[in-house]
């Protein structure tokens, strides 16, 4: 009875090892297509995190000139324009799309049911926005990272007031595309802290100018610009916007300190863009992502800069300093 029950377990397992077998062989010859749907022109703060998460992939065997081509579609443009690049993309019959942005991942649902789509969204809640039934089983086809704590917004807020202790008016500017789960975050924070919240709309740079007279012209204390593709990408002019009107200024993106902005606090990208390249290697290897867990940032980082502080006229906390990760001197 053993030796029986035995060779049908041998049986099995010969039989499960030459599916697999079987369908490796018919993988080997495979060319996977991903398309990168992003509502911002391709430059080199994308070409940084993309390389991460091109490096996730080529470490889990999808190299791009091998067994992976990439379609691009970025490039700036309003909710239509994005949607029909997202329809360019199914058109071209990709295996997945790669959704950077609210905007993106929003116009990517409307275009496909049926391709996967993975995505890094650092505004929407994916349930609220109906992208996902749930977080551990997405549900539908969709998955990725997203970062929809409105907490952070209360976040942004106490560093500001840390930096200015009599902060009484604080400027958001914020993109209507990348949807209100931050600006509600942040109004709510400011209720608190008893800090007047003033909305700054800017759906491009070309917004940035008649935003920042409008927050001198009410008298704003400081500057808190929340998550936009627009954003990330323009940190430098809005870091030079912000010293010009004299606002000691906060935004997600670590890159900001560099390029001249007062405070930056927000998720490692680089290594955000490289979870998401493992989501996509699992996604190219078969997983359905109505089954695979949405997820989180693992990362954040706290930047100054201090020759900014300086240029401003502020004296640095030594407790806020002991907590940044870096310092800009």
């Amino acid at each position: 009875m053993v030796q029986i029950q035995r060779r049908g377990f041998l049986l099995s397992a010969s039989a499960i090892l030459a599916a697999s077998f079987a369908a490796a062989a018919q993988q080997a010859g495979k060319v996977w297509r991903i398309g990168v749907l992003r509502p911002a022109p391709d430059d080199a703060v994308f070409r940084q995190n993309f390389n991460s998460f091109l490096q996730a992939l080529r470490e889990l065997q999808f190299a791009e000139g091998s067994n992976l081509t990439i379609e691009y579609r970025l490039r700036a443009g309003n909710q239509q324009e994005i949607l029909a690049l997202a329809n360019d993309l199914v058109r071209a019959k990709v295996d997945a799309i790669f959704a950077l942005s609210a905007a993106a991942v929003s116009a990517a649902a409307k275009a496909t049911s049926s391709i996967s789509i993975v995505a890094v969204d650092l505004e929407s809640d994916p349930i609220a926005q109906r992208f996902a039934a749930g977080l551990a089983r997405p549900g539908g086809n969709i998955t990725g990272l997203f970062m929809d704590f409105p907490e952070l917004s209360g976040k942004w807020m106490q560093l500001l007031k840390e930096a200015v202790p009599k902060l009484a008016r604080v400027a958001v500017l914020w993109d209507p595309a990348t949807g209100p789960t931050h600006l509600r975050g942040a109004e709510a924070a400011g209720s608190s802290m008893r800090v007047q919240i003033q909305r700054l709309e800017a759906r491009s740079p070309a917004d940035f100018a008649r935003a920042f007279e409008s927050a001198a012209q009410q008298k704003a204390e400081a500057l808190l610009a929340l998550s936009s593709p627009a954003f990330n990408s323009a940190r430098k002019e809005i870091a030079e916007l912000a010293i010009k009107y004299r606002l000691p200024a906060v935004m997600p993106f670590p890159g900001f300190a560099d390029d001249g902005g007062l405070m930056a606090f927000g998720p490692h990208l680089t290594s955000m863009f490289r979870q998401a390249g493992a989501v996509m290697a699992k996604v190219l290897q078969g997983a359905r992502p109505g089954e695979t867990p949405i997820e989180r940032p693992t990362r954040f980082e706290l930047a100054i800069n201090l020759k900014t502080a300086r240029a401003l006229g502020l004296t640095s906390p030594p407790a806020l300093l002991l907590r940044a990760d870096y310092i800009i001197q």
